[in-house]
């Protein structure tokens, strides 16, 4: 049978077969489809970390026109990320189980909703729960995209996909700030809030009219028709024109599912995802406590306006983006390698088996010189803020810790996917909780050890925690393959 996939301009598109020579393949959407697919996913993705980003140059105005302090605003950064972690675990179960159509819906209206309040508040205490309704709108939506990736990407391709991902994610680190900063500094800092649900408002408008169901557990490969709100509206009135008996077999009805918050507990006890889990999040937590230091040190020890508050988190921004999509590149070619090592043929018509493919080998093949180079770039930075060098160094600095660590992100992820092809959604919502809750105590923990230990060896101590991370990668790499052959003999 032939999927039924709409064009971004409501057309029907040339039908794919869903078996080449008798072989099911991955995905029936065409490749033009599957890219359009991943780069709207993506697109959507961003809208977590530049919630995130866009805000910390408002951090100062927002706390003097609330009449409230510094650290207090910064607690609204914290609770953002609580509920960046706690939010997923049901959005990524519900999605696996009922689609990703449904969801995005849902999760955009909420943040859309959040963001027009957080434009009109005048307290600090809306100010608070609004912004972790914000969260919970927009963190949803990075556990949604690497489930619509493993959809429609095999393994032996799905380093590309990711890298797009990660390159539309880390836009926001570059982006934010500076939009954050320009807003702030001329049209005062509400105007980040109705920015936000313009684009917000767009998006969600774009997704419910166009963006295809891609959850294998509704569509399978693509060549399912679905039902109720995983149509898109081209669907919808292509199925009142004609009978459902001649479009092809239709995905079963969908009952009533009740969302299980606790659904990645599995796969947090699971010792493979459990590690990649632990060694992204750690980088995650530096990652973190970079960005929210950067702004509030350099504008007091560098005496910045809010928009060049903005502009210095620039440097790490564009590394970000070129990391991600370099490492994404990377990735599949790593994939080859380390099949040609083995003597593996690359399935990339319908996938090759996980089960006993080397993956952990694979994907963090090239992983040790970005973990080398963002740990000694992060006591530079730590170091060159606390001698106030010029700022160029530290922002330099900022570059490589920005590109190294998104290549270290964008590999983690990918991992995780390919260890959970089942439930990839899940995956990501149990990784958010784990990365989140350890980024949440960094950066509370931030303020304090800068005030007893000074800025240099706060990150020296970060960046132990980093390196203490490396044994990690080297008893993964080794014995995940080990781990998977016993856990299928000995369920």
């Amino acid at each position: 049978m032939a999927s039924n996939v709409i064009t971004a301009e409501g057309k029907p598109e040339e039908p794919v077969p869903h078996n080449i020579n008798d072989e099911i393949v991955y995905s029936t959407f065409s490749k033009t489809s599957k890219r359009w697919i991943s780069v709207a996913a993506s697109f959507s993705a961003m809208f977590s970390g530049l919630s995130s980003f866009i805000y910390y140059p408002a951090v100062t105005p927002i706390a003097e026109d609330l009449h409230t302090s510094i650290e207090l605003v910064n607690l609204t950064i914290t609770s953002y990320l609580i509920v960046s972690g706690l939010a997923p675990s049901i959005i990524g179960d519900l999605a696996d189980r009922t689609g990703r159509r449904p969801l995005y819906i849902a999760t955009f209206t909420i943040y859309f909703a959040a963001n027009v309040g957080l434009a009109l508040q005048d307290s600090y205490a809306a100010l608070f729960i609004l912004r972790m309704l914000q969260s919970a709108g927009s963190s949803g939506t990075i556990t949604l995209a690497y489930g619509v990736l493993a959809d429609i990407a095999p393994p032996a391709e799905r380093g590309w996909y990711v890298g797009v991902l990660m390159g539309f994610t880390n836009t926001a680190p570059s982006l934010g700030p500076i939009v954050g900063g320009v807003v702030a500094q001329r049209l005062g800092w509400r105007w980040i809030f109705w920015l936000l649900a313009i684009l917000s408002g767009c998006q969600l408008l774009s997704m419910a009219l166009f963006f295809p169901e891609t959850a294998r557990k509704v569509v399978g490969n693509g060549s399912l028709s679905p039902r109720g709100l995983n149509k898109t509206m081209g669907e919808y009135l292509r199925s009142r024109r004609i009978p459902v008996t001649t479009t092809g077999l239709t995905a079963p009805r969908n009952s009533f599912y009740w969302p299980n918050p606790l659904a990645g507990l599995s796969i947090v006890l699971d010792k493979k995802s459990a590690l990649t889990m632990v060694i992204g999040g750690i980088f995650y937590t530096v990652f973190s406590c970079l960005a929210a230091s950067l702004s509030t040190i350099c504008i007091d020890r560098y005496d910045l306006n809010y928009l060049e508050a903005g502009l210095i988190y620039l440097p790490a921004g564009i590394g970000g983006i070129l990391a991600a999509y370099s490492t994404g590149r990377l990735l599949d070619h790593d994939y080859q390698r380390t099949a040609k090592k083995y003597g593996i043929e690359i399935n990339r018509s319908s996938g090759d088996d996980m089960s006993t493919f080397p993956i952990e080998e694979a994907r963090l093949r090239s992983s040790w010189l970005p973990a080398l180079t963002s740990i000694i770039a992060a006591v530079g930075y730590g170091w060159a803020l606390q001698t106030t060098t010029h700022i160029a160094v530290p922002l330099t600095l900022q570059f490589f810790t920005g590109s190294t660590m998104v290549a270290l992100f964008t590999m983690c992820g990918t991992l995780l996917t390919d260890l959970n092809q089942e439930t990839p959604a899940s995956a990501q919502a149990a990784y958010n909780l784990i990365r989140c809750a350890l980024a949440a105590a960094g950066i509370a923990a931030l303020d304090p050890i800068i005030d007893a230990l000074d800025v240099g060896w706060c990150f020296t101590l970060y960046a132990g925690v980093c390196l203490g991370t490396l044994p990690l990668v080297v008893v993964l790499r080794r014995l995940g393959n080990q781990w998977r052959s016993s856990s299928q003999i000995d369920p």
